[in-house]
């Protein structure tokens, strides 16, 4: 099983992959002329401005879901392994995917919102949506929802699972089938909730655990403030090469930076535009901008929080791509969480496991309620019209938390490689998706632009931009435009 996942993850995870995350990310940053840069303060705006109806949850609860999926293990394993892997030089990879991806996720979240639909009573949308509806292309559409469904319904949940059950049992004794029965039963009493609960079990527990964490973190900095500008030098030396100790391992720093970046912040994946399309707003460059931050803050604060603790602690082993190291400061201690754990047991000796426990089990349990959300979306997608659709929701529960608890009780390696995949095929299908809707995904910031120039509240009206098969906007306009007038 190993060996054919391992396989799989070698053709999805080309350097083909990594390439066009890059440069998509380039591109979008550039023809939307950098609004990770010029539009902070809309975003931050948007974020805390709206309303929830009931048709759609608040700007804030779309930013909290989607900033729940992307905070999880791979904030703190995900960049352990990074720079257990790629060396230093890692986080800067990261950093630079998170920048660019931005961009990228302003359009796929915009795109979300241009062509949502209404089911039940609750809006939703993402990628098989606008492939169908922008791209006219319905087998492709099936293809990224059947995907979706595999990635966030089957593959994912284990990654988060396994992490949370195997810190609680290095920390607490805990067993993981214990842990896991735990989380499946926490789990269970909020997904089976609906949407409305999803987001506001995300609007309390999100902030909270990104606050907290990120305070241990400047402490642990702050302790060690001296460090500073030598670890923010060895992270540049590497990132380039520049380090006689990693230069032979650049491209492995790059690989793992943009991979982990990617797994961590989502943006082109293709999850984030399904909650985007959740939110209650009246044009879709508002969602578009909230979750452009998102990404900046999942990587910019939260990742970094975990690599500036690692890395000024010096609580890191980096492998040389052989069986050796190249740097071995802790030995004998495998990559993942128990970096974090050490680097927080410099600054209260012993409190290490318990705390990145406890950090692991808020960000993967956020993440898990995200993935619910983004796997029934896609089953909403797949069975739009049918009688049983209702039916199929309840399947889709039961497969999710029974891929949860088998998750806390198998192998982390396995759990991680399968997660890839499933990233993976998403990230594919999306960004080749969002790269051909360039143009209407383009033109939602520009319409918002030219309205808020004009000193509007801007108001989405498709069909005067010449946008088909975006009718659930005719409605959303109305409303809008009725409380203005």
């Amino acid at each position: 099983m190993q060996g054919i996942v391992d396989f799989l993850n070698g053709i999805i995870w080309s350097n083909a992959l990594i390439y066009l995350c890059l440069g998509t990310g380039v591109y979008f940053s550039v023809i939307l002329k950098f609004p990770q840069v010029r539009l902070i303060k809309d975003m931050v705006k948007q974020m805390l401005s709206g309303e929830a109806s009931e048709t759609g949850v608040s700007s804030f609860q779309g930013f909290a879901m989607a900033l729940g999926g992307r905070v999880g293990t791979g904030n703190i394993a995900g960049v352990a392994t990074a720079i257990g892997t790629g060396g230093p030089g890692a986080v800067f990879w990261m950093w630079a995917i998170a920048f660019l991806g931005a961009g990228s996720a302003y359009i796929e979240s915009a795109l979300a919102q241009v062509y949502k639909d209404e089911v039940d009573g609750e809006y939703r949308g993402g990628p098989s949506y606008y492939i169908e509806k922008g791209l006219g292309i319905k087998w492709y559409a099936i293809l990224f929802a059947v995907c979706a469904v595999l990635g966030v319904g089957v593959f994912l949940p284990g990654v988060q699972a396994n992490s949370i059950a195997s810190s609680m049992n290095t920390a607490f004794g805990i067993s993981p089938a214990i842990t896991g029965a735990i989380v499946v039963g926490l789990l269970a009493f909020i997904i089976f909730g609906g949407t409305k609960r999803i987001g506001k079990a995300a609007e309390l527990i999100v902030p909270f655990m990104a606050i907290a964490y990120i305070i241990v973190a400047l402490i642990i900095i702050f302790m060690n403030i001296t460090m500073l500008p030598d670890v923010i030098a060895l992270i540049f030396r590497s990132a380039f090469g520049a380090d006689a100790a990693f230069g032979g391992i650049l491209g492995t720093a790059i690989q793992w930076g943009v991979k982990r970046g990617i797994y961590s912040n989502e943006a082109g994946q293709g999850t984030g535009p399904m909650a985007a399309a959740a939110a209650e707003v009246s044009h879709p460059a508002k969602q578009g901008l909230v979750q452009a931050f998102s990404v900046y803050v999942d990587t910019l604060f939260v990742c970094s929080a975990t690599a500036f603790m690692i890395l000024i602690t010096g609580m890191y082993n980096v492998k040389d791509g052989a069986d050796g190291f190249i740097v071995e400061n802790i030995p004998g201690v495998e990559i993942g969480p128990a970096y974090t754990q050490m680097a927080v047991n410099t600054l209260l000796p012993g409190f290490g496991q318990a705390f990145v426990a406890i950090a692991l089990f808020f960000f993967a349990f956020t993440t898990l309620l995200a993935y619910y959300y983004y796997a029934e979306t896609n089953v909403a997608y797949l069975f739009k019209g049918s009688k049983n659709h209702k039916t199929y929701f309840l399947l889709t529960k039961f497969a999710l938390l029974g891929m949860t608890f088998f998750g806390a009780i198998r192998t982390a390696d396995l759990a991680w490689a399968l997660g890839d995949i499933g990233v993976g095929a998403m990230a594919w299908l999306n960004i080749i998706a969002i790269i051909l809707l360039t143009k209407v995904g383009v033109g939602t910031l520009k319409d918002y632009e030219k309205q808020k120039k004009e000193g509007k509240d801007p108001i989405y009206e498709p069909e005067t931009l010449g946008i088909k098969n975006a009718d659930t906007w005719k409605a959303i306009a109305a409303r809008y435009k009725k409380k203005v007038s």
